[in-house]
């Protein structure tokens, strides 16, 4: 992978790991985690009125993607609702880019290279370390790891499902638009159907640092489609999970979170994955 984009990517994976901990750190999951799509469709909202239409063909992919990311961000709430960021994170990222990278090979016709499947096993060896330091611990859970495991197939369908619709959509900036515009719409409704008054209540407390959070999620998500219409959307799936190790850090120095020395072995195993992607 080009040094320039693995850059773009990390950089997406920073924002990623920022949101996720904003969401984990609030006491209503369900309602930050509204609050968040809500915020990333604002920046979008008034883009479309400037930027083209996707193609035709694309929209079809693009409804399901909303539909798909519907049921992940549910997901997200879920995991952090009953488990540590630094347990849940790990395993709902960790387990897709394996995912990702086998059905890629024959769905979309990428096979890997030497340095991409080492890379793609390093990292996800060294993401699911993570977990098993937080298990070891007596951190592990049924509902959290049900949940983030459901979550990483969740994961890999949308990576997939993206990936090949914004090479079809003909411009990435309009299809990540539309979607962050979409993606806000069943989570609006659910708020003023279920949720209004506890919406209404973290509106006027955490507005300010959801809406930060909403603004990650669209320049992250932005930037990782960005890649795949330039470079293996396996391999920016991979690499985009070293969203994890900032995760983890931002665990133990704001959440207040165990950080052992096993995290640190965990860290060097996904860097040394990046680094495979890069030179071999």
């Amino acid at each position: 992978m080009p040094f320039h984009w693995m850059l773009v990517v990390l950089l997406a994976a920073a924002l990623h790991a920022i949101w996720n901990a904003i969401i984990k750190a609030g006491s209503e999951k369900f309602a930050d985690t509204i609050l968040v799509t809500i915020g990333a469709a604002i920046v979008p909202g008034f883009l479309l009125p400037w930027i083209p239409l996707p193609a035709p063909s694309s929209w079809l992919y693009l409804v399901a993607s909303v539909v798909i990311h519907f049921g992940y961000f549910l997901l997200v709430a879920l995991a952090y609702r009953s488990g540590d960021l630094s347990y849940a994170y790990p395993i709902m990222r960790g387990v897709a880019p394996l995912l990702t990278a086998l059905v890629a090979s024959v769905v979309v016709n990428e096979p890997l290279t030497l340095g991409g499947k080492i890379g793609i096993l390093l990292l996800c060896s060294g993401i699911i370390t993570l977990t098993g330091d937080s298990s070891r611990s007596g951190q592990f859970g049924l509902a959290p790891t049900s949940f983030g495991l459901m979550n990483a197939v969740v994961i890999a369908i949308y990576t997939l499902v993206d990936g090949i619709d914004i090479r079809l959509a003909g411009n990435a900036g309009s299809y990540v638009s539309w979607l962050f515009f979409l993606n806000a719409f069943p989570f609006l409704a659910l708020s003023v159907f279920r949720e209004r008054q506890l919406f209404t209540t973290q509106i006027k407390t955490r507005w300010r640092i959801v809406l930060i959070g909403g603004l990650c999620t669209f320049c992250s998500y932005g930037l990782v489609l960005w890649a795949m219409t330039h470079v293996s959307i396996a391999l920016v799936a991979a690499l985009r999970e070293m969203s994890v190790i900032f995760g983890t850090v931002i665990a133990a120095v704001f959440l207040k979170e165990r950080f052992s020395p096993i995290r640190y072995l965990a860290a060097g195993l996904v860097t040394a994955g990046a680094v495979a992607m890069k030179v071999l």
